[in-house]
């Protein structure tokens, strides 16, 4: 099975133009936003509560603590979320504020059913929303794996990168960097 392709910058963002136009838009491009530059699964997004991403104060809290429930392989986890991730997470809160701290973060537009994302609902947003905006190739796990190549390209140590995906084996981390010809020069010229 082929691996999920990663994006480039521009690619990110011709998505991000895609779905701002779109129903759910805010929604979408927070979910998103959270595997690109976090690196989230999405079935710990789908997961997700108000409780996990607010601090007591109603701030976006720094570091998303996943129970084991909620992660691949039920081991518990911290997702670190970066300012601007923190920023985009802020302004989704205050368009659809917290009325239980309980309540899932992400509802499904089915609110009349069960009202939330299962993974493999959310993996078919994704694979739509790519496909929509045209990006053939991506899909749910791309955004995880552009996370961690571009980390990569930016100096961060394997194992600091199988830290932040919840890997256990450094092996499975390996197999999500992209390597492309940028990086061998690069890296040759650190000679």
């Amino acid at each position: 099975m082929a691996q999920a392709r990663t994006l480039s910058g521009k690619e990110l963002k011709q998505l991000l133009n895609y779905i701002a136009f779109r129903k759910h838009a805010l929604r979408n491009r927070v979910m998103l936003l959270m595997t690109h530059f976090a690196g989230m699964r999405v079935g710990e997004i789908a997961g997700l509560r108000y409780a996990d991403v607010l601090a007591s104060d109603g701030a976006v809290v720094p570091e998303i603590r996943l129970s084991a429930e909620q992660t691949k392989g039920s081991r518990s986890r911290i997702v670190y979320v970066p300012d601007k991730l923190r920023k985009e997470l802020l302004n989704y809160i205050r368009t659809y504020p917290c009325k239980q701290l309980d309540q899932p973060l992400f509802y499904s537009q089915k609110r009349y059913y069960r009202g939330y994302f299962t993974a493999n609902t959310l993996t078919q947003l994704f694979h739509h929303l790519y496909r929509s905006a045209g990006l053939s190739g991506a899909s749910s796990h791309s955004g995880r794996r552009t996370f961690i190549t571009v980390l990569s390209r930016n100096g961060v140590g394997i194992r600091v990168l199988q830290a932040l995906a919840g890997h256990r084996d450094i092996r499975t981390t390996a197999r999500y960097i992209e390597v492309d010809d940028a990086m061998k020069r690069a890296a040759v010229e650190l000679v």
